[in-house]
């Protein structure tokens, strides 16, 4: 196995494992991974915004798996010491695939990726209409899949929608060699305690998306819940849509005039925007 995959994915495996919560703040292309790479050590790329930055569609089963691949070979190329854990959805269905893409990613330097227990059609975590596999179905996809990988982390991840369900899945996962468990789309903290009492000592995975089915918590308050990572998939692409809709209102409304990034506070200018991205040579 490739040096530099082992020591991607134990620095992250140490960082889970760590007091405190761990944040991963998802990015959907290469401006935002590289601003948000100067706020935090540690990055998601999350499939709703990567879905909707590439292919303008929304998290419904569009992305194709070399796509997702190439996309994480640059990230790791222009940001060589971020944490970089990858949403592969389902394993893009078929448990061969889900093997040669975790193998792939390995190779190109993901820290870890996070596996589904969805059937298609599939859905966003935070969506209606989410349907899972058979329990035992998944598993086999985790083992094979786990199996496949040399050191990367990999979260297993349940889309269990009803709790009786939702806890006897995360049980099943927080048995198996995965380092960390997610149960996606959690709508109360006490779901969260109760997830947490099944899960054991298993490292447990808490996904905030804006506007989603989850409380907003702050690090501290999941930190007292016991989840080790907390992942942020979409505040990049939702600044961003906010911030590029008023800007453009705005030049609409100015007959077309530019801002002034010399005078006017907080403009972005050619300057700016350079500095920015010379780090990545």
């Amino acid at each position: 196995m490739w040096e530099g995959a082992l020591r991607y994915g134990n620095r992250l495996r140490e960082a889970v494992t760590a007091p405190g919560t761990t944040p991963l703040i998802g990015v959907y292309d290469m401006y935002s991974a590289t601003l948000a790479a100067r706020h935090y050590d540690g990055l998601f790329v999350s499939g709703f915004g990567f879905a909707a930055s590439y292919y303008g569609l929304p998290d419904i089963g569009f992305i194709a798996w070399p796509d997702m691949v190439a996309f994480a070979e640059r990230l790791r190329t222009a940001l060589p010491d971020v944490h970089l854990l990858v949403d592969i959805d389902d394993g893009y269905v078929d448990t061969e695939v889900a093997c040669h893409v975790v193998r792939r990613l390995e190779r190109a330097g993901a820290s870890g990726v996070v596996l589904e227990d969805q059937k298609r059609p599939r859905r966003c975590g935070h969506a209606d209409g989410k349907q899972v596999l058979p329990l035992d179905e998944y598993l086999d996809k985790l083992h094979r899949v786990l199996d496949a990988r040399g050191d990367l982390v990999v979260v297993a991840r349940t889309d269990a929608v009803e709790d009786a369900e939702m806890l006897r899945r995360a049980a099943a996962l927080a048995k198996t060699e995965a380092d960390v468990v997610l149960v996606d789309g959690v709508r109360t903290v006490d779901a969260v305690r109760r997830i947490r009492d099944v899960t054991g000592d298993k490292p447990l995975l808490f996904n905030q998306i804006g506007g989603g089915r989850s409380p907003r918590l702050s690090l501290s308050e999941l930190s007292a819940l016991g989840v080790d990572v907390a992942i942020y998939s979409t505040p990049c692409l939702f600044a961003a849509h906010r911030a590029v809709d008023r800007a453009l209102g705005d030049l609409k409304d100015a007959d077309g005039r530019l801002p002034d990034p010399r005078s006017e506070a907080g403009a972005v200018g050619v300057a700016e925007s350079t500095r920015l991205l010379e780090g990545n040579l």
